[in-house]
């Protein structure tokens, strides 16, 4: 739960006012608050569920189960920080520190709930199952949906927030991968 209410928290505070976003299921969730409103809080489980029914086979019973608390307790997190204002000033103006101090969010409550066997979104489990289905190596499908999010996110952040997008996605990667440990990162398939 630390990890997601750190996770959600940068999202809700930092990319969410400045407009920097972060790809996979994490981008989309801002991809739809912005073009239809939809809440995060609302958009979190559903996105989730949807990523975790692919993946069911690939990613075993216990994945899931640990996901399916991250999943609740990020949509309950999303639902408290949307209750209040933003309670960090807009780095809108500031798209570098907004896409550091965004990948410092997101990678370090990620990374917290990765290393304790789950998922922050459906993101795992996406990339997962199209690692599955195609062969391709983790990281790339990782990269796959991270690059269509952003491609999408297109349609209302203008290019050069893209690129500090992409800094926050490569950054972010980084602390996860820290933060998960070598010997986990091995173990990925």
């Amino acid at each position: 739960m630390l990890g997601t209410a750190i996770c959600s928290f940068g999202i809700y505070n930092i990319h969410d006012q400045s407009g920097i976003t972060e790809g996979g299921a994490l981008g989309l969730i801002l991809l739809l608050n912005h073009w239809f409103n939809i809440p995060s809080s609302l958009a979190t489980p559903i996105i989730d569920i949807i990523c975790y029914v692919l993946a069911l086979k690939a990613l075993g019973r216990r994945f899931l189960e640990v996901s399916a608390v991250s999943t609740l307790s990020m949509a309950m997190f999303f639902r408290v920080w949307e209750r209040f204002p933003h309670v960090l000033p807009s780095f809108e103006d500031k798209p570098f520190l907004a896409a550091l101090l965004g990948a410092l969010f997101i990678g370090t409550g990620v990374g917290i709930v990765v290393r304790n066997g789950g998922s922050c979104g459906g993101d795992d489990a996406l990339a997962l199952f199209i690692h599955k289905v195609s062969g391709w190596r983790l990281s790339r499908a990782y990269l796959i949906s991270d690059i269509a999010v952003l491609a999408l996110s297109l349609t209302y952040i203008p290019f050069k927030k893209i690129f500090f997008s992409l800094i926050t996605v490569t950054l972010s990667s980084y602390i996860l991968e820290y933060i998960q440990g070598k010997e986990k990162a091995k173990e990925i398939p």
